[in-house]
């Protein structure tokens, strides 16, 4: 199946106290590692504020900033060429392309599928989405209702359980580094 793939790396990164994206992890860059994850997109695209020359990629604004990661949302909809697209947080060096041939697999008709963590909540950064919630998208904007997992829930999405991906892929293939105590 053919899709896109987006990188998150528009936030301030504030709780780790520099540019998470260009934090280097085992040698490379946290983006650089989130982007091979989905080298099998037809497509691979940052949205960011800044430039990110060593991603390789087009980078690309949000086009309604001011919402955190429903923007990012927003804007791979919007620009993304396929029907699915892939959205990824820059912070996530464990995720990898097996993880999204899963998921394109378990997608099926749905609008959108994303994993549940251990604790029952999804995991809206490393989920599938399909072009036709850009209206909704935009309606959550425009209400000033910023939360994805609202998405999530008001599009009707289907979710895999956390047993499933973790037996699968590991118990750490959604870590994600918010602090530099999380290395």
């Amino acid at each position: 199946m053919r899709f896109s793939g987006a990188v998150l790396a528009g936030g301030h990164s504030r709780r780790f106290g520099r540019d998470k994206a260009r934090f280097r992890w085992l040698g490379r860059p946290l983006l650089l590692w989130v982007l091979e994850s989905l080298a099998e997109a037809g497509e691979r695209f940052v949205l960011a504020p800044r430039p990110y020359p060593e991603a390789g990629v087009p980078v690309l604004p949000d086009l309604k900033p001011g919402f955190g990661p429903l923007s990012g949302l927003h804007a791979a909809l919007a620009y993304a060429r396929s029907e699915v697209v892939a959205v990824a947080a820059c912070d996530l060096p464990n995720l990898t392309p097996a993880y999204w041939r899963f998921l394109l697999r378990e997608l099926g008709s749905a609008p959108a599928l994303a994993v549940r963590d251990p604790l029952g909540r999804p995991e809206p950064l490393a989920a599938l989405y399909t072009r036709r919630l850009l209206p909704l998208v935009e309606r959550q904007l425009a209400a000033g209702r910023g939360r994805m997992a609202e998405v999530l829930e008001l599009a009707g999405a289907r979710y895999l359980g956390w047993e499933e991906v973790a037996g699968r892929f590991g118990p750490r293939v959604l870590w994600n580094l918010n602090r530099p105590e999380d290395l």
